[in-house]
């Protein structure tokens, strides 16, 4: 069982990380906690690469690389919302029929939009925050050896990637990646785009048609 929560750490580390990255501009204070923890900057290798980062002060990163490139990604160019990608006429569902909305309530995950530089509820950083909250509901069952609610909380998490975010994400992510202008967001793109496939799969192999592998 440890190893079991040594991965589920390990999954709500990387919800957080990019679902953090997604959803506002980075600051100081990110970037010295980012850049002082190897096992985090070994998953960009592009920016840790990058001759720009150690030339230059960490103010000036962010205020002429990092968060000019953010506000042309997540704010100016590109739309980083389910709605856009699904809905037939391209428009973003802002309102409480906004079907990640009912999810969120029936979970009681509570979005607060200002805080996500976000105008709907289906953006990928608070899609990726729903999925870092049910992974650490899915940790603390499993500590309190409580399976049955562990394999609940494992099969939400794999629909909402089944049904959300892996119908729209992967399209998005490419496109990050594409029209990234610095090292740091296409890593982060990079990242993102292997976590979440490689996630469902994980999910897959645990939640089966013949049960789920935390009762056995």
């Amino acid at each position: 069982m440890n190893d079991v929560l040594t991965k589920q750490i390990a999954r709500i580390n990387l919800y957080a990380l990019i679902s953090r990255i997604m959803m506002k501009e980075v600051d100081e204070d990110f970037l010295e906690k980012f850049e002082s923890d190897e096992m985090i900057l070994s998953f960009f290798p592009n920016y840790q690469n990058w001759d720009r980062r150690k030339e230059i002060s960490k103010k000036q990163l962010l205020d002429q690389f990092l968060n000019v490139d953010f506000a042309n990604m997540f704010v100016l160019h590109m739309i980083p919302y389910e709605s856009f990608y699904r809905r037939d006429d391209q428009m973003l569902e802002t309102g409480g029929d906004n079907p990640v909305v009912q999810l969120y309530n029936e979970y009681d995950f509570r979005v607060e939009l200002d805080v996500a530089r976000a105008v709907s509820p289906d953006h990928i950083g608070i899609e990726l925050e729903f999925m870092y909250m049910m992974a650490t509901s899915e940790f603390k069952a499993l500590e309190n050896e409580d399976y049955e609610a562990a394999c609940n909380i494992a099969k939400i998490e794999r629909d909402f990637l089944k049904e959300h975010l892996l119908e729209w994400a992967p399209m998005f992510l490419m496109n990050m990646k594409a029209e990234s202008g610095t090292p740091f967001y296409f890593d982060a793109a990079s990242l993102a785009l292997e976590f979440l496939l490689s996630d469902y799969e994980y999910l897959n192999e645990l939640i089966t048609d013949e049960g789920c592998r935390y009762r056995v």
